[in-house]
């Protein structure tokens, strides 16, 4: 019974990583990336446009995209990239690579928190919906 709703997550998790690529695309080109594809949006389909025009508001890339493009550096595995040049200071060197490898362990390890908090959230209110199903069932016979 659950092989219904695997196909559709893998579905989903698809659209949102493609997704996901084409904005991290634009955001790399800058804010006129987003102007362009805004304007072919609504050149396409005007709620095509009418829809980047509200993501680029309410994801504040109407205004900045340098701080997004920072910001995915990290997520797409360069990690602290801008500060890995050495200082000359060999023990505050090693110091800051076992911090900065400490916190992307932690950081690592705090995402995969999150996943199963929402995996044991998600099933407990799946089990909450099959036990309401069950509860009229019973009731009837």
């Amino acid at each position: 019974m659950n092989t219904t709703t695997a196909p559709r997550s893998s579905v989903m998790e698809r659209i949102g990583s493609a997704l996901a690529g084409i904005r991290d695309w634009l955001d790399e080109r800058g804010k006129a990336a987003w102007i362009m594809a805004m304007i072919l949006g609504f050149v396409a389909a005007w709620p095509v446009g009418l829809a980047i025009l509200g993501y680029m508001i309410w994801s504040k890339r109407m205004f900045s995209c340098r701080h997004r493009h920072e910001r995915h550096a990290f997520r797409n595995g360069r990690g602290y990239a801008g500060f890995s040049a050495p200082t000359g200071n060999a023990a505050f060197d090693a110091y800051r690579d076992e911090t900065l490898k400490r916190l992307e362990d932690e950081h690592r390890e705090f995402l995969d928190f999150l996943q199963k908090l929402r995996e044991a959230k998600d099933k407990a209110e799946f089990d909450q919906f099959m036990q309401g199903r069950k509860e009229p069932r019973e009731l009837s016979n």
